[in-house]
């Protein structure tokens, strides 16, 4: 009996992840409800699953009044979830005096450190609106730390001056009147660990006379000082909107940035990858009509993903790219490209990036815009986004949902992902 018992635990082991979860994690129900919007998430080293969304009080984006953040939490891969909760210190109270940054938290970025249980947030603040800031008035950065996995949270702390600000405003590119922090996950290094802690890497989009431009904050001691990746001089995607970054499987960094019909693309390649010194590429766009990642009649936030995986037909290890978006026509139907990287020459380049992906996913059915996602403890994936799931968003926000996937749902078998 004995021997079959564990026979048994040996043949589930090899079995298959199934995708058994999806959760309205923040509802907004009716048009008349305070809405949510703007998905992040994480996943801590204890395997706890951390998601979290702007509570828009003031009914439209970051600056234009009260946002408070609220969060839930799983632990066991996104089967069940806890209780709503919302820290104190994360409240906004409204206040768009200029020169105050509680008025609202919003458009969070989130990571969970993978040696403790630390974790870091990082939100816009305060006000006016991205499009109304100035050089004297404009909106800042509000750091958070957690020590206990998400569970509680520190005071702000406001680095948007020194991170930002004053460096730009020493390059080439010139004062800015506005940055805008890339929701959704900070990305922490695989590969790149000065002291302590792996390196944070946080991309965003600022503003100046010149119209937009993207930029990749990193930090070699888990957020407390950061550097600008390339220097302040030239921006990887000049024109750029919200971005996401990631690593590449040599070590390189890919930023992708929205844009309509698709996204853009840039990699940065290290002289030396300890003193972040290096230079980025030229930037490619994917879309249509190279067959990249298409988002038909729309221009909107989602998620970059690289993955170590095994192809089925034939076993062979390799990487696959992960690129979120609304498939269209519209803000709708949000859905998941994929693309195989079996070889470096297949992510050489922005433009080898950027063209001939092999495949989508669709996840949602409705009207759905921003996405976002993380790999879970059990190697399935945590995919939260926006929907239309109970009223049109005139109200000035989504029902929140998430999803857990398995790499083997998006992309119809032919991938899985390897430890």
């Amino acid at each position: 009996m004995k021997a079959k018992s564990i026979l048994f635990l040996a043949m589930t082991a090899l079995l298959p992840i199934t995708a058994n979860a999806q959760e309205e994690i923040f509802k907004t129900e009716t048009v008349e409800a305070i809405p949510y919007r703007i998905p992040a998430i994480a996943t801590t080293k204890k395997g706890d699953v951390v998601a979290v969304s702007d509570y828009r009080y003031c009914r439209f984006d970051i600056g234009a009044g009260r946002i408070d953040l609220h969060f839930r939490r799983s632990a066991d891969n996104g089967k069940t979830w806890g209780e709503l909760y919302s820290p104190a210190t994360m409240q906004g109270d409204g206040d768009l005096t200029p020169g105050h940054q509680e008025a609202g938290f919003g458009d969070a970025a989130i990571v969970a450190d993978r040696k403790s249980h630390r974790m870091l947030l990082l939100t816009c603040s305060g006000g006016p609106l991205f499009g109304y800031s100035t050089e004297a008035h404009h909106q800042g950065m509000a750091r958070f730390y957690s020590e206990d996995g998400g569970k509680t949270w520190s005071k702000p702390t406001y680095i948007g001056e020194e991170t930002i600000y004053q460096p730009l405003a020493q390059g080439k590119y010139g004062p800015i009147k506005a940055w805008f922090v890339g929701s959704g996950r900070i990305l922490q290094s695989r590969y790149v660990k000065v002291g302590k802690y792996y390196r944070l890497y946080c991309s965003g989009v600022s503003r100046n006379a010149n119209g937009n431009a993207n930029w990749v904050i990193y930090s070699d001691d888990f957020g407390e000082t950061w550097g600008v990746l390339g220097g302040c001089d030239a921006s990887p995607i000049p024109g750029g909107d919200e971005p996401k970054c990631e690593e590449l499987p040599d070590g390189r960094l890919l930023l992708s940035s929205r844009a309509w019909g698709g996204r853009f693309y840039n990699i940065f390649t290290f002289s030396d990858g300890r003193t972040a010194q290096g230079q980025w590429g030229e930037r490619a766009f994917s879309g249509k009509d190279n067959q990249g990642v298409e988002a038909q009649n729309n221009s909107c936030n989602g998620e970059v993903m690289v993955l170590p995986v095994v192809r089925t037909s034939d076993k062979q290890k390799m990487y696959l790219i992960l690129q979120s978006l609304p498939l269209g026509p519209g803000r709708a139907n949000v859905g998941i490209y994929y693309k195989e990287l079996s070889s470096p020459t297949d992510y050489a380049t922005p433009q080898a990036i950027a063209s001939n992906w092999n495949g989508h996913y669709q996840v949602s059915t409705l009207p759905s815009a921003y996405s976002t996602m993380t790999l879970q403890r059990d190697r399935s994936i945590g995919f939260l986004y926006e929907e239309e799931t109970h009223c049109p968003s005139s109200g000035g926000g989504y029902t929140i949902v998430y999803k857990r996937l398995t790499l083997e749902d998006i992309t119809d078998g032919k991938y899985k992902i390897r430890k």
